[in-house]
């Protein structure tokens, strides 16, 4: 695994991740050449990090592994829905539950609870928890946007292998980031060299 702080600074947002936090999100899982992965919410701190970063934690929100699990989940589950938007298949079933139940745990009121000590009385969910849920429904909210919005239509895959980032496209554009153009160009100047080499 790499170090996550050197990848953030290697590979910049991919086109429509600073617009689409929940295609920053899908992003977060990183394949790089020769078979190195980079995870950008592999520990609670670095999934604290990323949240901070886009406005949806405080800096000392305190995150647990539990946390940092879930918002992978829904990274996974928001890559599957992305995957099938590009590639014209249904929707996985289970992505969709998942996305929607993001969607709709976002808390608004303190529940209704009842013990024998205290009776019936309001809880308060655990700070954390209550954070972690509002920042899990608002990617939810942002993916359904990107899905169903104009700009679906420019959602693409990285053209540069082993690269699993998406992007919305621009133009002809296929990469998410000059790195892996220059890789694409390379590789096809290697082929026309060999090819020339061999006729």
């Amino acid at each position: 695994m790499k170090d996550t702080a050197t990848v953030e600074t290697v590979l910049p947002p991919a086109p429509g991740a600073e617009e689409y936090p929940a295609l920053d999100l899908a992003n977060t899982a990183i394949a790089l050449p020769g078979g190195h992965f980079a995870d950008l919410l592999g520990t609670p701190a670095a999934a604290g990090r990323w949240l901070v970063g886009h406005g949806l934690a405080p800096v000392d929100a305190g995150l647990q592994e539990m946390c940092a699990a879930r918002m992978r989940s829904l990274r996974e589950q928001v890559r599957a829905l992305l995957a099938a938007r590009i590639g014209g298949h249904p929707a996985p079933p289970g992505a969709l539950a998942a996305v929607n139940d993001a969607l709709t745990r976002v808390p608004t009121a303190s529940p209704l609870a009842w013990d024998p000590t205290q009776g019936l009385h309001r809880t308060t969910p655990h700070p954390v928890d209550q954070m972690l849920e509002q920042a899990l429904g608002i990617l939810a909210a942002n993916a359904a946007d990107l899905l169903t919005g104009t700009d679906s239509e420019r959602l693409a895959a990285c053209d540069s292998a082993p690269c699993n980032r998406f992007l919305l496209r621009s133009g002809r554009r296929q990469w998410c980031s000059t790195r892996c153009g220059d890789r694409v160009r390379a590789a096809r100047a290697y082929a026309r060299r060999t090819r020339a080499a061999t006729d």
